[in-house]
């Protein structure tokens, strides 16, 4: 699965990528009704049906631009978007966010049940790496580094360090540089992996390259976060899929709580310049790329 950028236009590509990824995604999993059944089925229910699959975008936009398999590339998204999900279902729970919507419909642990979610969460996050460790016509040493790099990005090096962070600072006054690291490793850590993992599934990367890739990342890290900070001053829960106005409800330093409402917006557009910019050296190869920086500050959802 997979389209050359000059062939389809962006939205096209897209939707291709989002389709393919959900036939792909129901194929990694256990059936609903092998046992456990509730477990396999609300695992399912977590990952399948809903998402702009943006992390998979990101697998492939970069898989294209260095020359990747089309299968390899599936195994790669597929990880990145399970361990997505997984950090989804534990972050909703009532220990953490305490949130009942996602994606337009009840949250794991409403529709079934805390315990449930809990072990959906396990679950996922163990099939990411089954997955990825199976994918096909990658060097062994290479394959290595590209399980080392997504269990990094979602441990206490990343993700989960950043949620933590999160979690201590409700209610604090925090600058933008202590926002900013936060946000680098709870949200911009995964998105970072998606783009070199989806670079790796196809070549081994030069220090310029992975330089590049780096700081591409970084912008669009950065700046899905700020957009997030803006859409939840702004959008309603319809738009959204998930509760609107729940930051500041939770009394969460935000882009939108520390700069303000514009500053925020011209911030988002600031870094979405540096996401292309850090791409000029990858020619008319990164466009998927840039597309999806667009996207990325340009989404109203």
């Amino acid at each position: 699965m997979t389209f050359a950028p000059d062939a389809v236009t962006f939205q096209d590509w897209m939707r291709g990528i989002q389709q393919g990824m959900e036939a792909d995604m129901s194929a990694y999993l256990p059936a609903d009704t092998a046992e456990p059944a509730k477990l396999h089925e609300a695992m399912r229910y977590a990952l399948l049906g809903g998402g702009k699959r943006v992390r998979p975008l990101l697998v492939y936009a970069a898989g294209a631009l260095f020359g990747a398999d089309a299968p390899a590339l599936s195994r790669a998204a597929a990880a990145v978007e399970m361990i997505h999900a997984y950090s989804l279902v534990h972050d909703d729970m009532p220990c953490m966010d305490d949130d009942d919507l996602r994606r337009g419909k009840p949250t794991v642990h409403v529709a079934y049940d805390e315990a449930t979610a809990l072990l959906v969460g396990d679950a996922l996050q163990s099939r990411a790496f089954t997955v990825l460790a199976g994918a096909e016509g990658i060097p062994p040493a290479r394959l290595l580094a590209m399980v080392r790099l997504l269990a990094d990005a979602a441990g206490s090096a990343g993700m989960c360090g950043g949620q933590a962070i999160d979690l201590d600072s409700v209610g604090l006054a925090l600058t933008l540089e202590q926002l900013e690291r936060m946000h680098q490793l709870k949200t911009g850590a995964l998105l970072r992996a998606s783009v070199v993992l989806g670079a790796l599934a196809g070549k081994d990367l030069s220090a310029t390259e992975l330089e590049a890739l780096h700081a591409y990342s970084r912008a669009i890290g950065l700046a899905f976060q700020v957009v997030d900070d803006v859409l939840d001053a702004t959008a309603d829960s319809a738009t959204l899929g998930k509760t609107a106005g729940k930051d500041a409800a939770d009394n969460k330093p935000t882009y939108v709580s520390i700069l303000g409402l514009d500053e925020s917006v011209a911030l988002a557009e600031q870094l979405r310049r540096d996401a292309h910019a850090a791409l000029g050296a990858f020619g008319d190869g990164a466009q998927r790329l840039r597309e999806l920086a667009d996207l990325i500050v340009q989404r109203k959802a």
